[in-house]
Protein backbone atom coordinates (compact mmCIF):
# COMPACT_ATOMS: atom_id res chain seq x y z
CA UNK A 1 0.00 0.00 0.00
CA UNK A 2 1.36 3.56 -0.25
CA UNK A 3 0.31 7.18 1.03
CA UNK A 4 -2.14 7.91 -1.59
CA UNK A 5 -3.19 6.15 -4.83
CA UNK A 6 -3.24 7.80 -8.29
CA UNK A 7 -6.65 10.54 -7.68
CA UNK A 8 -7.59 13.38 -9.69
CA UNK A 9 -5.40 15.75 -11.05
CA UNK A 10 -5.90 18.31 -8.56
CA UNK A 11 -5.27 16.06 -5.51
CA UNK A 12 -2.11 15.43 -3.98
CA UNK A 13 -0.64 11.71 -4.83
CA UNK A 14 2.11 9.49 -4.46
CA UNK A 15 3.79 7.49 -6.79
CA UNK A 16 3.48 3.71 -5.96
CA UNK A 17 6.71 2.49 -4.11
CA UNK A 18 7.99 -0.36 -2.30
CA UNK A 19 5.76 -1.40 0.94
CA UNK A 20 7.37 -0.42 4.18
CA UNK A 21 7.95 -3.14 6.73
CA UNK A 22 5.92 -3.28 9.14
CA UNK A 23 7.88 -3.59 11.82
CA UNK A 24 9.03 0.01 10.83
CA UNK A 25 6.55 1.21 11.01
CA UNK A 26 5.55 -0.05 14.61
CA UNK A 27 8.58 1.21 15.65
CA UNK A 28 8.20 4.51 14.28
CA UNK A 29 4.97 4.31 15.83
CA UNK A 30 5.06 2.61 19.48
CA UNK A 31 7.57 4.19 21.21
CA UNK A 32 4.83 6.92 21.42
CA UNK A 33 2.71 4.57 24.06
CA UNK A 34 5.49 3.74 26.26
CA UNK A 35 6.25 7.18 26.77
CA UNK A 36 2.73 8.03 27.35
CA UNK A 37 2.41 5.45 30.28
CA UNK A 38 5.89 5.51 31.59
CA UNK A 39 4.89 8.13 34.91
CA UNK A 40 2.08 5.24 35.96
CA UNK A 41 4.33 3.79 38.24
CA UNK A 42 6.29 7.29 39.17
CA UNK A 43 3.95 9.66 39.81
CA UNK A 44 4.90 10.20 43.50
CA UNK A 45 8.55 10.57 42.63
CA UNK A 46 7.48 13.04 40.27
CA UNK A 47 5.58 15.18 42.10
CA UNK A 48 8.12 14.98 44.81
CA UNK A 49 10.54 16.76 42.41
CA UNK A 50 8.00 19.43 42.15
CA UNK A 51 6.77 19.97 45.40
CA UNK A 52 3.50 19.07 44.34
CA UNK A 53 1.13 16.37 45.13
CA UNK A 54 0.74 13.31 43.38
CA UNK A 55 -2.96 14.32 41.77
CA UNK A 56 -1.37 17.15 40.66
CA UNK A 57 1.60 15.61 38.93
CA UNK A 58 -0.78 13.60 36.89
CA UNK A 59 -1.19 17.15 34.81
CA UNK A 60 2.43 15.88 33.21
CA UNK A 61 0.05 12.81 31.61
CA UNK A 62 -2.99 15.50 30.64
CA UNK A 63 -1.08 17.55 29.18
CA UNK A 64 0.29 14.63 27.14
CA UNK A 65 -2.86 13.01 25.87
CA UNK A 66 -4.66 16.98 25.32
CA UNK A 67 -1.18 17.47 23.27
CA UNK A 68 -1.48 13.64 21.17
CA UNK A 69 -5.07 14.83 20.78
CA UNK A 70 -5.03 18.37 19.20
CA UNK A 71 -1.63 17.55 17.59
CA UNK A 72 -2.67 14.43 15.91
CA UNK A 73 -4.58 16.55 13.01
CA UNK A 74 -2.43 18.83 12.56
CA UNK A 75 0.56 16.81 12.00
CA UNK A 76 -2.58 15.01 9.62
CA UNK A 77 -2.74 17.76 8.04
CA UNK A 78 0.79 18.51 7.58
CA UNK A 79 1.25 14.97 6.00
CA UNK A 80 -1.38 15.46 3.55
CA UNK A 81 0.02 18.60 1.85
CA UNK A 82 3.43 18.13 2.50
CA UNK A 83 3.99 14.68 2.38
CA UNK A 84 5.67 12.42 4.82
CA UNK A 85 9.39 13.76 4.24
CA UNK A 86 8.93 16.92 5.74
CA UNK A 87 6.36 15.48 8.64
CA UNK A 88 9.15 13.29 9.73
CA UNK A 89 11.61 15.87 10.18
CA UNK A 90 9.15 18.41 11.93
CA UNK A 91 8.29 15.66 14.84
CA UNK A 92 11.93 13.79 15.01
CA UNK A 93 12.58 18.02 15.85
CA UNK A 94 9.53 17.86 18.66
CA UNK A 95 10.76 14.83 20.38
CA UNK A 96 14.38 16.22 20.62
CA UNK A 97 13.19 19.46 21.78
CA UNK A 98 10.65 18.60 24.17
CA UNK A 99 12.84 15.60 25.89
CA UNK A 100 15.96 18.00 26.33
CA UNK A 101 12.93 20.38 27.92
CA UNK A 102 11.74 17.57 30.16
CA UNK A 103 15.35 16.77 31.41
CA UNK A 104 16.51 20.85 32.63
CA UNK A 105 12.90 21.50 33.43
CA UNK A 106 13.20 22.84 37.22
CA UNK A 107 9.12 23.93 37.27
CA UNK A 108 5.83 21.41 36.34
CA UNK A 109 5.10 24.13 34.10
CA UNK A 110 7.77 23.96 32.02
CA UNK A 111 8.20 19.87 32.35
CA UNK A 112 4.45 19.97 31.10
CA UNK A 113 5.59 22.12 27.88
CA UNK A 114 8.09 20.04 26.95
CA UNK A 115 5.75 17.12 27.40
CA UNK A 116 3.41 18.30 24.97
CA UNK A 117 5.89 18.74 22.33
CA UNK A 118 7.19 15.07 22.91
CA UNK A 119 3.44 13.95 22.39
CA UNK A 120 2.66 16.22 19.63
CA UNK A 121 6.08 14.79 17.62
CA UNK A 122 4.97 11.27 18.83
CA UNK A 123 1.30 11.65 17.54
CA UNK A 124 2.78 13.08 13.76
CA UNK A 125 4.69 9.99 13.91
CA UNK A 126 2.38 7.60 14.42
CA UNK A 127 -0.12 9.20 11.88
CA UNK A 128 2.64 9.13 9.25
CA UNK A 129 2.43 4.75 10.36
CA UNK A 130 -0.98 4.23 10.33
CA UNK A 131 -1.27 6.19 7.34
CA UNK A 132 0.76 3.56 5.25
CA UNK A 133 -0.74 0.71 6.98
CA UNK A 134 -3.04 0.30 4.62
CA UNK A 135 -4.64 -3.11 5.66
CA UNK A 136 -6.06 -4.38 8.95
CA UNK A 137 -3.50 -7.03 9.84
CA UNK A 138 -0.77 -3.97 9.34
CA UNK A 139 -2.68 -1.94 11.42
CA UNK A 140 -3.21 -5.00 13.52
CA UNK A 141 0.30 -5.10 14.20
CA UNK A 142 1.12 -1.43 14.94
CA UNK A 143 -1.53 -1.17 17.50
CA UNK A 144 -0.51 -4.55 19.15
CA UNK A 145 2.74 -2.63 19.45
CA UNK A 146 0.68 -0.40 20.88
CA UNK A 147 -0.76 -2.11 23.36
CA UNK A 148 3.01 -3.82 24.15
CA UNK A 149 4.86 -0.76 24.15
CA UNK A 150 2.19 0.65 26.38
CA UNK A 151 2.11 -2.37 28.67
CA UNK A 152 5.17 -1.99 29.33
CA UNK A 153 5.74 1.52 29.36
CA UNK A 154 4.50 1.32 33.65
CA UNK A 155 7.12 -0.89 34.29
CA UNK A 156 9.69 0.30 32.00
CA UNK A 157 9.43 3.89 33.34
CA UNK A 158 9.92 2.40 37.21
CA UNK A 159 13.01 0.59 36.29
CA UNK A 160 14.80 3.71 34.10
CA UNK A 161 13.64 5.60 37.21
CA UNK A 162 15.25 3.10 39.55
CA UNK A 163 18.51 3.34 37.77
CA UNK A 164 18.53 6.65 36.38
CA UNK A 165 15.80 9.29 37.64
CA UNK A 166 12.19 9.89 36.76
CA UNK A 167 13.62 12.20 33.41
CA UNK A 168 15.17 9.51 31.93
CA UNK A 169 12.03 7.71 32.11
CA UNK A 170 10.24 10.36 30.24
CA UNK A 171 12.92 10.10 26.89
CA UNK A 172 11.64 6.81 25.45
CA UNK A 173 9.90 8.98 22.54
CA UNK A 174 13.27 9.14 21.57
CA UNK A 175 13.95 5.46 20.37
CA UNK A 176 11.08 5.76 17.49
CA UNK A 177 13.57 8.10 15.68
CA UNK A 178 15.72 5.06 14.88
CA UNK A 179 12.78 4.22 12.03
CA UNK A 180 13.29 7.61 10.36
CA UNK A 181 15.93 6.36 7.88
CA UNK A 182 14.13 3.34 7.11
CA UNK A 183 10.62 4.79 6.45
CA UNK A 184 11.94 7.61 4.61
CA UNK A 185 13.82 5.15 2.59
CA UNK A 186 11.05 2.84 1.68
CA UNK A 187 8.24 5.71 1.40
CA UNK A 188 6.51 6.37 -1.45
CA UNK A 189 7.33 9.31 -3.84
CA UNK A 190 4.81 12.28 -2.88
CA UNK A 191 3.60 15.26 -5.21
CA UNK A 192 1.96 17.57 -4.01
CA UNK A 193 -0.63 19.48 -6.20
CA UNK A 194 -2.46 22.58 -5.79
CA UNK A 195 -4.87 22.60 -3.14
CA UNK A 196 -7.37 24.83 -1.71
CA UNK A 197 -5.71 27.13 1.22
CA UNK A 198 -4.92 25.92 4.83
CA UNK A 199 -8.36 25.82 6.95
CA UNK A 200 -6.42 27.44 9.91
CA UNK A 201 -10.00 28.84 11.33
CA UNK A 202 -11.05 25.40 11.23
CA UNK A 203 -7.87 23.67 12.65
CA UNK A 204 -7.94 26.56 15.67
CA UNK A 205 -11.85 25.67 16.33
CA UNK A 206 -10.63 22.40 16.68
CA UNK A 207 -7.78 22.41 18.91
CA UNK A 208 -10.33 25.04 20.74
CA UNK A 209 -12.75 22.30 21.44
CA UNK A 210 -10.75 19.39 22.17
CA UNK A 211 -8.87 21.47 24.82
CA UNK A 212 -12.60 22.16 26.40
CA UNK A 213 -13.20 18.22 26.07
CA UNK A 214 -9.69 17.42 27.88
CA UNK A 215 -10.86 19.82 30.77
CA UNK A 216 -13.81 18.75 31.81
CA UNK A 217 -12.98 15.92 34.03
CA UNK A 218 -11.10 18.50 36.15
CA UNK A 219 -13.19 21.95 35.51
CA UNK A 220 -16.58 20.38 34.47
CA UNK A 221 -19.03 23.30 34.60
CA UNK A 222 -16.81 25.99 32.50
CA UNK A 223 -15.10 23.20 30.43
CA UNK A 224 -19.14 21.59 29.19
CA UNK A 225 -19.78 25.76 28.64
CA UNK A 226 -17.02 26.21 26.61
CA UNK A 227 -17.33 22.96 24.58
CA UNK A 228 -20.74 23.22 23.76
CA UNK A 229 -19.88 27.42 22.88
CA UNK A 230 -16.98 26.32 20.60
CA UNK A 231 -18.09 22.97 19.55
CA UNK A 232 -21.50 25.00 18.18
CA UNK A 233 -19.21 27.58 16.38
CA UNK A 234 -17.09 25.05 14.85
CA UNK A 235 -20.30 23.66 13.26
CA UNK A 236 -21.22 26.33 11.96
CA UNK A 237 -17.98 26.73 10.11
CA UNK A 238 -18.06 23.37 8.87
CA UNK A 239 -21.26 23.95 7.35
CA UNK A 240 -19.66 27.19 5.61
CA UNK A 241 -16.69 24.97 4.64
CA UNK A 242 -17.58 21.26 4.24
CA UNK A 243 -14.18 20.48 2.66
CA UNK A 244 -12.10 22.37 5.06
CA UNK A 245 -9.81 21.35 8.62
CA UNK A 246 -12.55 19.31 9.34
CA UNK A 247 -14.25 17.65 6.29
CA UNK A 248 -18.51 17.30 6.49
CA UNK A 249 -18.30 13.91 4.74
CA UNK A 250 -16.71 12.30 7.09
CA UNK A 251 -19.03 13.71 10.02
CA UNK A 252 -22.00 12.71 7.72
CA UNK A 253 -20.74 9.00 7.55
CA UNK A 254 -22.12 6.21 10.01
CA UNK A 255 -19.07 4.24 9.81
CA UNK A 256 -17.06 6.70 10.96
CA UNK A 257 -19.10 8.49 13.64
CA UNK A 258 -19.70 5.11 15.26
CA UNK A 259 -15.66 4.27 15.00
CA UNK A 260 -14.54 7.21 16.45
CA UNK A 261 -17.48 7.42 19.22
CA UNK A 262 -16.51 3.96 20.32
CA UNK A 263 -13.00 4.05 19.84
CA UNK A 264 -13.06 7.10 22.45
CA UNK A 265 -15.16 5.39 24.89
CA UNK A 266 -13.15 2.13 24.83
CA UNK A 267 -10.03 4.48 25.10
CA UNK A 268 -11.61 6.83 28.26
CA UNK A 269 -12.30 3.31 29.93
CA UNK A 270 -8.37 1.65 29.15
CA UNK A 271 -6.54 4.43 30.69
CA UNK A 272 -8.91 5.61 33.65
CA UNK A 273 -8.28 1.89 34.46
CA UNK A 274 -4.77 1.99 33.89
CA UNK A 275 -4.26 4.68 36.04
CA UNK A 276 -6.61 2.87 39.02
CA UNK A 277 -5.57 -0.52 39.21
CA UNK A 278 -1.72 0.48 40.74
CA UNK A 279 -3.60 2.12 43.61
CA UNK A 280 -6.65 0.50 43.75
CA UNK A 281 -3.65 -2.44 44.37
CA UNK A 282 -1.85 -0.40 46.34
CA UNK A 283 -5.18 -0.33 48.72
CA UNK A 284 -5.83 -3.57 48.90
CA UNK A 285 -2.51 -5.73 48.71
CA UNK A 286 0.80 -5.45 50.18
CA UNK A 287 2.37 -6.13 46.96
CA UNK A 288 4.99 -3.82 46.08
CA UNK A 289 5.39 -1.45 42.98
CA UNK A 290 7.81 -3.66 41.22
CA UNK A 291 5.31 -6.88 42.11
CA UNK A 292 2.34 -4.25 40.53
CA UNK A 293 3.67 -2.96 37.72
CA UNK A 294 4.94 -7.38 37.13
CA UNK A 295 1.39 -8.75 37.16
CA UNK A 296 -0.03 -5.43 35.01
CA UNK A 297 2.35 -5.78 32.41
CA UNK A 298 2.12 -9.53 32.29
CA UNK A 299 -1.91 -8.58 32.15
CA UNK A 300 -1.67 -6.04 29.35
CA UNK A 301 1.05 -8.51 26.99
CA UNK A 302 -1.77 -10.81 27.19
CA UNK A 303 -4.32 -8.80 26.19
CA UNK A 304 -2.25 -6.99 23.46
CA UNK A 305 -1.70 -10.58 21.69
CA UNK A 306 -4.72 -11.42 21.95
CA UNK A 307 -5.78 -8.06 20.39
CA UNK A 308 -3.79 -8.96 17.18
CA UNK A 309 -5.64 -12.07 16.64
CA UNK A 310 -8.80 -10.22 16.49
CA UNK A 311 -7.41 -7.65 14.10
CA UNK A 312 -6.27 -10.28 11.91
CA UNK A 313 -9.53 -12.43 11.70
CA UNK A 314 -11.92 -8.92 11.53
CA UNK A 315 -12.36 -9.61 7.98
CA UNK A 316 -13.71 -13.19 8.46
CA UNK A 317 -15.72 -12.54 11.16
CA UNK A 318 -17.40 -9.55 10.26
CA UNK A 319 -18.25 -5.94 11.20
CA UNK A 320 -21.44 -6.49 13.52
CA UNK A 321 -19.68 -9.55 15.42
CA UNK A 322 -16.15 -7.58 15.66
CA UNK A 323 -18.60 -4.44 17.29
CA UNK A 324 -20.54 -6.53 19.65
CA UNK A 325 -17.18 -8.18 20.62
CA UNK A 326 -15.33 -4.91 21.19
CA UNK A 327 -18.76 -3.58 23.54
CA UNK A 328 -19.17 -6.13 25.20
CA UNK A 329 -15.33 -6.95 26.51
CA UNK A 330 -15.29 -3.33 27.51
CA UNK A 331 -18.27 -3.29 29.22
CA UNK A 332 -17.42 -6.57 31.29
CA UNK A 333 -13.42 -4.92 31.83
CA UNK A 334 -15.38 -1.92 33.61
CA UNK A 335 -17.70 -4.32 35.58
CA UNK A 336 -14.98 -6.35 36.73
CA UNK A 337 -12.86 -3.56 37.88
CA UNK A 338 -16.23 -2.01 39.70
CA UNK A 339 -17.01 -5.43 41.34
CA UNK A 340 -14.21 -7.49 41.82
CA UNK A 341 -14.16 -9.12 44.97
CA UNK A 342 -10.75 -10.42 44.83
CA UNK A 343 -7.59 -7.51 44.41
CA UNK A 344 -6.21 -9.92 41.43
CA UNK A 345 -8.97 -9.92 39.34
CA UNK A 346 -7.84 -6.29 38.88
CA UNK A 347 -5.55 -7.66 36.54
CA UNK A 348 -8.32 -9.44 34.55
CA UNK A 349 -9.79 -6.03 33.85
CA UNK A 350 -7.02 -4.25 32.61
CA UNK A 351 -6.07 -7.61 29.65
CA UNK A 352 -9.85 -7.35 28.78
CA UNK A 353 -9.51 -3.16 28.76
CA UNK A 354 -6.49 -3.66 26.75
CA UNK A 355 -7.92 -6.40 24.76
CA UNK A 356 -10.89 -4.29 23.95
CA UNK A 357 -9.31 -0.83 23.08
CA UNK A 358 -5.76 -1.93 21.20
CA UNK A 359 -8.10 -4.12 18.82
CA UNK A 360 -10.79 -1.56 18.77
CA UNK A 361 -8.10 0.98 17.43
CA UNK A 362 -6.71 -1.51 14.86
CA UNK A 363 -10.71 -2.44 13.02
CA UNK A 364 -12.13 0.27 14.17
CA UNK A 365 -9.22 2.97 12.44
CA UNK A 366 -9.56 0.67 8.95
CA UNK A 367 -13.71 1.21 9.38
CA UNK A 368 -13.05 4.66 9.66
CA UNK A 369 -10.47 5.28 6.93
CA UNK A 370 -12.50 3.09 4.59
CA UNK A 371 -15.68 5.66 5.00
CA UNK A 372 -13.31 8.80 3.51
CA UNK A 373 -12.01 9.21 -0.18
CA UNK A 374 -8.62 8.27 -0.40
CA UNK A 375 -7.55 11.64 -0.87
CA UNK A 376 -8.70 12.38 2.97
CA UNK A 377 -7.60 9.44 4.39
CA UNK A 378 -4.54 11.27 6.57
CA UNK A 379 -7.25 13.22 7.61
CA UNK A 380 -9.50 10.22 8.94
CA UNK A 381 -6.83 8.73 10.75
CA UNK A 382 -6.00 11.84 11.96
CA UNK A 383 -9.30 12.98 13.36
CA UNK A 384 -10.15 9.10 14.35
CA UNK A 385 -6.95 9.32 16.60
CA UNK A 386 -8.29 12.73 18.11
CA UNK A 387 -10.70 10.75 19.39
CA UNK A 388 -8.66 8.22 20.76
CA UNK A 389 -6.41 10.21 22.11
CA UNK A 390 -9.38 12.35 23.68
CA UNK A 391 -9.97 8.97 25.76
CA UNK A 392 -6.33 9.38 26.74
CA UNK A 393 -6.74 11.99 28.33
CA UNK A 394 -10.14 11.87 29.71
CA UNK A 395 -8.95 8.45 31.53
CA UNK A 396 -6.16 9.48 33.48
CA UNK A 397 -8.33 13.01 34.61
CA UNK A 398 -10.80 10.32 35.65
CA UNK A 399 -8.30 8.52 38.14
CA UNK A 400 -7.19 11.07 39.77
CA UNK A 401 -10.26 11.88 40.84
CA UNK A 402 -11.97 8.50 41.70
CA UNK A 403 -8.60 7.14 43.35
CA UNK A 404 -5.31 9.99 43.34
CA UNK A 405 -6.74 12.79 45.01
Amino acid sequence: MTLLTRTRPDESRAVPARQIPALWLALLATPLAASANSPVLILPEMADSFGVRTATATWLVTVFAWAMAVGTPLMAALLRRRGPRLTLGVCAALIVAGTALVAVAPWLPLAMAGRAAQAVGGAGLATVAMTLAGSARRMGVITAGFGILGATGPLLGSLIADVASWRAALAISLVALLAIPAVVRHQPAFAPAPSAPFDAQGAALLVLTATALVLIPRYPAPAVAAALVIGALLAAHIRRRPDGFVPAALLRSPAFTLSVTLVCALATSYFALLFTIPQLLRDRTDWSSSIIGAGQLVALLIGSVLSLLLATAAARIGRARVLAALIGVGTLALLTACLAPWAPLLLLAATLAVFATTAGQATLSVYATGAAPESQRPTAIGLFNLCYQLGGAFGPAIAALIALS
